[in-house]
């Protein structure tokens, strides 16, 4: 019959896969979550240490911002370079 559009096994083009997180991203998205709990403990346990807690998270979650886009900049620069 006519042309399926299948390629043959041999002719597959290779999947991309998807972006992975940096390490020290997922590190800093842990601490972060973690910093979320304490605060809320601390809060209802009625100590003012909580605010220490929710800095913490504050600073974590900008981290995680910061290592996630730094690894997209990467993979994109290294897959440019390869292409």
């Amino acid at each position: 019959m006519g042309d399926t559009g299948r390629r043959s096994s041999s002719e597959q083009c290779p999947r991309q896969e998807p972006p992975v997180m940096p390490r020290i991203a997922l590190y800093t998205l842990v601490v972060c979550v973690l910093a979320v709990a304490a605060a809320v403990v601390s809060f209802v346990q009625g100590s003012w240490l909580g605010i220490v807690w929710v800095l913490l998270a504050g600073l974590s979650s900008n981290m995680t911002w910061y290592y996630v886009k730094r690894g997209r900049i990467e993979a994109a620069r290294d897959t440019s370079v390869t292409s």
